[in-house]
């Protein structure tokens, strides 16, 4: 039998053990923090195939700059952490045109196509975590917008989604009561699930438990051990010694950099931090998730909460929380709702998600060694993409073939 040695305990990490476990592998999982306590913590839990666009988009790379003077923007560059992450956002702003965006989009589709059957058989599996299966409600100010985003469902309709019918603002406010007069149109999406984040993650470490695999945490990777380049691993360094294994995957996230680092490989992948609020009970309480459109922020109800999430800050690997961001969405969400939420309620969060340049995931073997994967660069979908990617990697790790649906994925597209 194998030994894994994941290293990272975040929603893609406990969810490449889990499905590294049902195939009969020794997984040990490291983490130099808690399970769960980086991005997989506060989001807004959505499982959404048919909203998973790359982030670079068309048109992106003169709005970013606009965007750069906006401290309160949908996407912030830090002018102090511009030059940087100079060479990074070159990269990222080539990808911006609409040939690299579509083939995103079709990557994402074709990598998502079970996402929803596989939340249903962890379900199965007696993994226990909060689940809805709601659809989601999207909302905006403005036709055009609306427009915009509707258009990209055309591309879905191969993987049996249907397009949403338009609705006016008054029949808006009559599915979601807690809409204000200022929404004009939006649509269902009737298909989409939104999970609450922490509870996912409690239920992969949970049961995991169950399975006999061992979670260390407050463990950090310091070294490789074994050759380097160009031959296997035979396991990571640590700060509390040596941890032998077969095969090293890092899963840590906007932390994998760092991870890496020692064994030679630099990894293009950076902070797209997040902000959210979470509510307990009171107002708002929404029927279903909202995406609030101009303001890209989103709405997700839970038991017993509300959650807003949205932002992408590009400031550099850091958890530092600019309460100008948090400002930025509660300003957006009273655009939209009767009730806007005050300025000191709810509890915040900061969280780094993990960006490449490109928009996409990094998942399979890095450039050089046998033994050693990523799975890394999920942006904002890591909740939506973590049992198909867990899935896929097991895969890849222990049938040695990879999935031609991983192709796109591939951690060599980029020069490191």
């Amino acid at each position: 039998m194998s030994r894994i040695v994941v290293v990272g305990a975040g929603v893609i990490g406990l969810a490449c053990a889990y499905s590294l476990r049902k195939r009969g592998s020794d997984v040990i999982v490291l983490d130099k923090g808690e399970p769960g306590g980086g991005c997989s913590k506060g989001n807004a839990g959505w499982i959404t195939p048919s909203i998973s666009a790359p982030i670079p988009a068309p048109g992106l790379t003169l709005t970013s700059l606009k965007w750069m003077l906006q401290s309160d923007s949908p996407l912030y560059i830090s002018p102090t952490a511009a030059p940087g992450l100079a060479r990074w956002l070159w990269r990222f702003w080539r990808y911006c045109n609409r040939r690299d965006f579509l083939r995103g989009l079709t990557a994402v589709a074709e990598l998502n196509r079970t996402t929803l059957s596989a939340f249903d058989q962890l379900e199965r599996d007696g993994v226990e975590f909060e689940l809805h299966r709601d659809g989601m409600l999207c909302v905006f100010l403005t036709e055009q917008y609306m427009r915009r985003v509707l258009a990209e469902f055309d591309h879905y309709r191969r993987y049996g989604y249907k397009i949403p019918t338009v609705l006016g603002g008054t029949e808006l406010r009559r599915i979601e009561p807690a809409l204000s007069d200022g929404v004009t149109t939006g649509f269902v999406v009737e298909e989409e699930f939104h999970v609450r984040p922490e509870t996912l993650v409690a239920g992969y470490v949970a049961r995991l438990g169950e399975m006999g695999v061992e979670i260390r945490s407050g463990v950090e990777v310091t070294g490789v051990n074994g050759a380097r380049s160009g031959d296997r691993l035979t396991g990571v360094r640590t700060s509390s010694g040596l941890v032998e294994g077969d095969e090293v995957l890092v899963a840590a996230g906007a932390w994998s950099g760092e991870v890496l680092a020692p064994f030679g490989v630099s990894l293009p992948v950076q902070a797209g931090k997040g902000y959210s609020i979470t509510l307990q009970d009171g107002e708002p309480q929404l029927v279903r998730p909202l995406y609030l459109g101009e303001a890209r922020v989103g709405g997700s109800p839970f038991d017993g909460a509300t959650r807003f999430a949205g932002t992408m800050e590009l400031s550099g690997v850091n958890e530092t929380l600019d309460r100008r961001r948090i400002a930025g969405i509660r300003a957006g969400i009273g655009n939209y709702l009767r009730h806007p939420i005050g300025e000191e309620a709810g509890t915040e969060w900061v969280g780094m998600r993990p960006l490449t340049p490109d928009g996409l995931p990094m998942l399979g073997r890095v450039p050089g060694y046998r033994n050693l994967s990523v799975a890394t660069g999920h942006a904002m979908l890591g909740i939506t993409m973590a049992p198909v990617t867990g899935e896929a990697m097991a895969d890849l790790l222990t049938g040695g073939a990879p999935d031609p649906v991983l192709a796109p994925f591939n951690p060599g597209r980029f020069r490191w």
